[in-house]
């Protein structure tokens, strides 16, 4: 089983001095280099022409004017041919065998929308979050899918896509739009995605409760149905309750989150 059938879409904007990496983190996959596409979205910094300009030839590169992360997504899903196809932001990274451990699933299950592993932390933290399994409901308040996804390229056609009016989150919400148009996923117990922790990655309270208000409003026929999705999944009655009102309000302080975050992956000590 190699990765021919697969392909990497690397978005980026003025991101060149990390982009070689996350190109070459694809290329070299156990299994064999898959199809790489990166989609440069307007960039505007000579660091990034450059890096570019030094991409090995197998790789396609497309420009755009700046339209933002999910219009760069959309315009390099409009290119593949492949059956499978991954997203990956041009700071990040995946993991040696990524493509490989979440190609499996999917090979064995045609019902499967989509594999997803774990991610660990690397830059100004270190660590690993760890996705829980797949779970319809636990999906409704929490982004448990993660960042990098491998799907089948039908996926991404029947969603159309990511929405563009999404500035953050916009990976939470095409997951959810995926389950409400019928799509199911497969954890595995990997850490497929290598993610940078850098001033430009920080995580905000008030862009995720805007993005979890306006993604409720998009998929409220979706919501609506908890009680169905609740039936099968793996969740008990507190820890469904948990989910909602924990996840879905997050109701503490995000002076104290922040605290406990830096306790459970604490900052890279300076070399």
């Amino acid at each position: 089983m190699g990765n021919e059938d697969v392909t990497v879409i690397v978005t980026c904007f003025n991101y060149g001095q990390y982009l070689e990496e996350a190109v070459e983190s694809a290329l070299s996959q156990a299994g064999g280099p898959p199809h790489v596409i990166v989609v440069d979205d307007g960039s505007t910094d000579a660091t990034t022409e450059d890096a570019l300009a030094r991409l090995p030839p197998e790789v396609e590169i497309v420009r755009q004017p700046n339209r933002g992360v999910s219009a760069a997504r959309n315009n390099g899903l409009s290119r593949v041919t492949t059956p499978f196809v991954l997203v990956l932001d041009a700071d990040d990274r995946l993991a040696p065998d990524a493509l490989q451990s979440l190609l499996a699933p999917l090979i064995e299950d045609e019902r499967l929308g989509y594999a997803y592993g774990s991610m660990c932390f690397f830059g100004d933290w270190e660590g690993r979050l760890t996705f829980p399994p797949f779970d319809p409901y636990r999906l409704l308040y929490r982004h448990t899918v993660g960042l990098s996804a491998l799907m089948r390229q039908e996926v991404a056609r029947d969603t159309g896509g990511f929405d563009s009016a999404f500035t953050h989150y916009s990976d939470w919400e095409f997951w959810l739009h995926a389950l409400a148009r019928g799509w199911q996923g497969k954890q595995v117990d990997r850490i497929t995605l290598e993610y940078r922790r850098h001033g430009n990655s920080l995580w905000d309270r008030r862009q995720y409760r805007e993005s979890f208000h306006r993604i409720r409003k998009k998929h409220a026929a979706l919501y609506e149905r908890r009680s169905e999705l609740a039936k099968s999944s793996q969740l008990g009655l507190w820890g469904r309750l948990f989910y909602r009102f924990f996840w879905g309000l997050r109701p503490i302080p995000p002076s104290i989150e922040r605290k406990l975050q830096a306790l459970h992956w604490p900052s890279r000590s300076p070399e």
